[in-house]
């Protein structure tokens, strides 16, 4: 999966590895954020032509980590379509692959703002948010209570190293004790950087750590590391 350590989070061992996919061995669930699929048909509706395979792509991504882990159950955290409507323009082609990656797997289609329907004819479970253990699952980071622990996606996080005089910038993990936020999955989305507001608004006391998604293997830092 990565070279990195497990992200330990609700007393579980989380594994990340390098397409930004988390593995809980726990529950054998494979969890994946913000895929955006049919992102590049959506553009081109308003005027912004990019190479439509963003799909197909994406569905390589989920290949591979579909294959390291092996899991029994698929959950997608949400904005796994860019838009209500992805769905029809999808080709048949990458339909036919997505149900050959998912066979024989129990998959779960959490709620997104971009996709807050996600189509019920590709199959599998639909819900809001789900609850693993002592860990909730959603879409949109949530107001935590004393008791409460989650993963999320939503943000797009990604982090800025200072390194050898040049900076890096790289999808990441990035979380603390009771919360953790996935980067996003899809090939054609970027980032957000941890430190803009709305990452400050979740982790306001900047005690947190991220996992930068590298070529070869994922690096832990603290905040004070990154920008």
């Amino acid at each position: 999966m990565s070279r990195a350590a497990s992200i330990r989070l609700g007393g579980l061992d989380l594994l990340p590895d390098l397409a930004g996919a988390l593995y809980i061995p726990e529950f054998d669930a494979l969890l994946v954020a913000d895929l955006h699929l049919e992102k590049a048909s959506s553009l081109a509706r308003r005027g912004v032509h990019l190479p439509p395979y963003d799909t197909r792509a994406t569905l390589e991504y989920l290949s591979f980590s579909l294959g390291a882990a092996r899991p029994k159950r698929l959950i997608l955290l949400g904005d796994s379509f860019h838009d209500e409507e992805a769905h029809q323009r999808i080709d048949a082609t990458d339909v036919a692959e997505l149900a050959r990656l998912t066979r024989g797997i129990d998959i779960i289609w959490l709620a997104g703002n971009h996709d807050p329907s996600p189509p019920k004819a590709l199959g599998g479970h639909h819900a809001d948010e789900i609850i693993l253990g002592p860990i909730t699952l959603r879409h949109i980071p949530g107001t935590l209570s004393h008791e409460d622990i989650e993963i999320a996606g939503h943000l797009h996080p990604a982090a800025s190293l200072a390194q050898r005089g040049r900076s890096l910038r790289r999808k990441c993990f990035v979380g603390h004790e009771r919360r953790l936020v996935m980067p996003a999955y899809g090939s054609f989305t970027g980032g957000l950087s941890v430190s803009a507001a709305p990452f400050q608004a979740i982790f306001p006391d900047g005690d947190f750590h991220v996992w930068m998604i590298g070529g070869k293997a994922i690096h832990r830092f603290p905040a004070g590391r990154i920008r």
